[in-house]
Formats: C-alpha cells, structure tokens, sequence
C-alpha cells in the first residue's frame, strides 16, 4: 500500500478528562510511530514518567507545562518540543484553559514503554 488515510481516529479510553484522538499508532493503524490530537483540561496533570520512545509536541492552542528533570518550561500555541526517551518527565496544564496539541511518539507510544511513576 502506498498510502493510508485515517478518517476515524481511535479515542483512547482516559479517566482524567484528557482527549486522546490516536490517528497512527500501536491502538489504531499499526505504525511504526505514533500521532495523535490531544486535549487536556485545564489544571490537568499526570505522574512522571521515563518513556522509552522520543516524545513531540506541538502546541495547537493554550499552553502546556513540561517538568523536564527538574526543571520547568512552558509552551504556548505554535512552539514545539522533543523530549529525548529516558528523560523524566512530567506533563501538566496547570493554568485555567484547555490545552490542544499534537504529539508524535517514535516508536510508537506503548502504555508498557511509558514507566509512569504511582501517584
């Protein structure tokens, strides 16, 4: 096949408020990678994590907290990011608007390749 086209994302199941439409990825159209259009409410966070796969952002509209190792950073819509796998991180929208951003994980996100600290 040359191409694929995805008109139906799948929806994630989350239980934090947060959207997860999943275009290419291990839940939807096996790939190699994996991106997805994400919403996360406003004062939504969740634990850290040592992923083993690079994580992109890109920020769409509202801003997106990252606890990178210590230290913080805050982007707004039109920045993007690359967090290196087996980098601490914690993902946060602290402020009071929803957030949506694009992420692409390579390979392709895997809950059992995320390590999520308990909270």
């Amino acid at each position: 096949m040359k191409y694929q086209i995805q008109k139906s994302p799948f929806i994630v199941p989350t239980t934090d408020g947060k959207l997860i439409e999943e275009h290419f990825g291990l839940a939807s159209i096996l790939s190699e990678l994996s991106i997805a259009k994400m919403v996360a409410p406003a004062n939504w966070s969740e634990p850290y994590q040592i992923p083993e796969f690079d994580e992109y952002t890109y920020i769409i509209k509202g801003k997106k907290q990252f606890d990178i190792d210590g230290e913080v950073v805050v982007l707004k819509a039109g920045e993007s990011i690359k967090i290196t796998k087996g980098t601490k991180i914690r993902y946060s929208n602290p402020f009071n608007e929803p957030v949506s951003y694009l992420s692409v994980c390579l390979p392709a996100f895997s809950p059992d390749k995320v390590h999520r600290e308990k909270e």
